[in-house]
């Protein structure tokens, strides 16, 4: 099963040049998605195989990987039906309320094979479950403080670098506010929760959404 568009081999040099340049880009439009993701997937290679090795030791990881589900319109259009105290509810309300589709994340073009590339889209995809989750805005500091938690959680090397790039873009009182509450509150949540890459998300919909909070170990953000 390939994951998005046709991928492409890269030597040494080659990664490392995408890698640079990619990083460069990045830093200079953090709006970039194409950019961080190859950014991610030219730096991330150990990172997203420690994930697939924890993945096949869980029970829900295993199954993800067997049936390799996609967030994307017609698998997960069914969160907008559900009660409003779900989890899906919630996921919906906040596509909804920002225009967002989970059709709009880049392929992953630069993985050696078909398992790592469906990892890294998963790590891409689920990452508007994680906002909802852990209830944080899409803006520059919440985008930062998720890649405080996606960083403890997968240690890739793209989270650490947003996290700097991000933070180098604050005003002063943006930097206060991140560094005295959501970098503590992140660095203590991305260790407190499970692992989030082994949940399949899709099949908790249904329920409620502080229950699944709670279930995972998610402290949601601290109002801004």
């Amino acid at each position: 099963m390939m994951i998005g568009g046709t991928r492409v081999r890269l030597n040494v040099w080659q990664q490392a040049a995408v890698a640079m340049g990619s990083a460069i880009g990045a830093l200079m439009d953090p709006g970039r998605a194409d950019l961080i993701a190859a950014l991610a997937e030219t730096t991330g290679k150990p990172a997203f195989e420690r994930v697939l090795e924890r993945m096949k030791k869980s029970p829900e990881g295993h199954a993800i990987l067997l049936e390799r589900p996609r967030v994307i319109s017609a698998r997960v259009g069914h969160a907008w039906d559900m009660p409003a105290n779900t989890f899906g509810a919630a996921y919906a309300k906040f596509m909804g309320s920002r225009n967002f589709s989970p059709d709009d994340r880049p392929p992953v073009r630069f993985m050696e094979t078909d398992e790592l590339a469906y990892v890294a889209m998963r790590a891409r995809e689920v990452h508007d479950f994680w906002h909802t989750l852990f209830n944080l805005p899409t803006n520059l500091i919440g985008e930062s403080a998720l890649k405080v938690i996606e960083f403890e959680q997968m240690l890739l090397p793209m989270c650490f670098l947003s996290v700097i790039g991000g933070t180098a873009r604050f005003s002063e009182k943006q930097r206060a506010l991140f560094f005295q509450h959501y970098f503590p509150w992140a660095t203590h949540a991305g260790i407190r929760c499970t692992d989030l890459l082994c949940i399949y998300y899709e099949q908790h919909f249904h329920e409620d959404l502080d229950d699944v909070r709670r279930k995972w170990g998610i402290v949601p953000a601290p109002p801004q």
